[in-house]
């Protein structure tokens, strides 16, 4: 693993030397000492974490913080204060600046190592929940390349998923989780052949037979990772087209057999689905994607989900319309 790069600012040459000594041995170090050539250092050198002294003569620490932050290619820079006793006053300021955290001159080599290693920990963190971000836009998009579904439908169609889940109990956190999972429902779609995803007729009950498996497609692909987040989007992938009755495919699960995640975004899915135009269609007035989801109620869907939603009703109306602008063309209910 690649060693974390610390940029340390400070204009005075013993305290620079006091955090060397400290850091030297588990992270590769970048001194300034300057405001002015703090910003230079971090928009070359991109560090994971900034050690930056408040009171400097060109640029004080809050004011280098602040134009940091202001910045797109320095923004995420965590940045940790190093003050003295009688400066400890103003931490609110550095808190409003952007900085993370504080340490206090003269420096505890064993606090400084706690912070930084701390600190690093969520940058890590944050690093890798970007990671898994740009996964989720890559395989949501993959899932829908050669298909006619525009590349809105899946993000708005996992708003409504989130809001439902919400809606039934489920804990922020969780319905956070949903949202990320739901627009790899259609991962699998990868592997079906274009002739089929993107014929404009029926398709005859061989190509529905080819058709059907991109759940199994998709569910093979999110598989194999152990990270919540895509053993989630796994699961959904593989069982959104179960049916509350049993006529659903892969396996023909019923009622609780189906995992709930799968449940709600049967139902977030369908609704979005007759919501929006398509090659083929126009989007169907409200009142008759409603009647839809009553006439599922029972056998395609949940009844107590079909309930909920509709209790949402204005709620999921207020996200349509707050995907209006990002639709590609705009097709929404009216």
């Amino acid at each position: 693993m690649a060693t974390a790069s610390i940029l340390i600012v400070d204009d005075e040459s013993t305290n620079l030397l006091a955090l060397k000594q400290i850091l030297e041995s588990e992270y590769r170090l970048i001194f300034a000492k300057s405001g002015l050539e703090a910003l230079a250092a971090a928009e070359k050198h991109k560090p994971a974490l900034l050690l930056l002294d408040v009171q400097m003569p060109d640029l004080d620490g809050y004011a280098v913080c602040r134009r940091l932050k202001a910045n797109p290619d320095t923004e995420g820079i965590s940045v940790i204060f190093i003050t003295g006793l009688n400066e400890t006053g103003n931490e609110a300021e550095g808190f409003a600046a952007g900085c993370v955290d504080y340490i206090v001159k003269p420096v505890s080599a064993a606090i400084v190592r706690a912070r930084v290693r701390n600190h690093l920990s969520l940058v890590r963190a944050t690093s890798l929940m970007k990671s898994h971000r740009d996964a989720i836009h890559m395989l949501g998009a993959a899932g829908h390349y050669n298909d006619t579904d525009t590349g809105v439908h899946i993000w708005r169609m996992a708003a409504y998923a989130k809001a439902l889940a919400k809606e039934v109990g489920w804990e922020d956190e969780q319905c956070n989780l949903l949202e990320l999972a739901a627009p790899m429902h259609d991962t699998g779609k990868i592997g079906i052949p274009d002739s089929v995803l993107r014929k404009p007729g029926p398709l005859t009950n061989e190509e529905w037979k080819v058709m059907r498996q991109h759940t199994r497609i998709g569910y093979e692909i999110l598989n194999k990772s152990d990270a919540p987040l895509f053993q989630l989007a796994a699961v959904i992938a593989l069982r959104h087209h179960e049916k509350w009755d049993g006529g659903g495919y892969p396996d023909g699960l019923a009622g609780d057999a189906i995992p709930e995640a799968a449940r709600i975004v049967a139902v977030a899915d369908v609704f979005d689905s007759l919501s929006m135009k398509r090659p083929y269609k126009e989007p169907w007035p409200l009142e008759q994607v409603v009647d839809a989801l009553e006439q599922g109620r029972g056998n395609h869907f949940e009844p107590r989900l079909v309930d909920h939603f509709k209790t949402i009703l204005p709620e999921i109306l207020q996200i349509q319309t707050h995907w209006r602008q990002s639709e590609q063309p705009a097709a929404i209910i009216h």
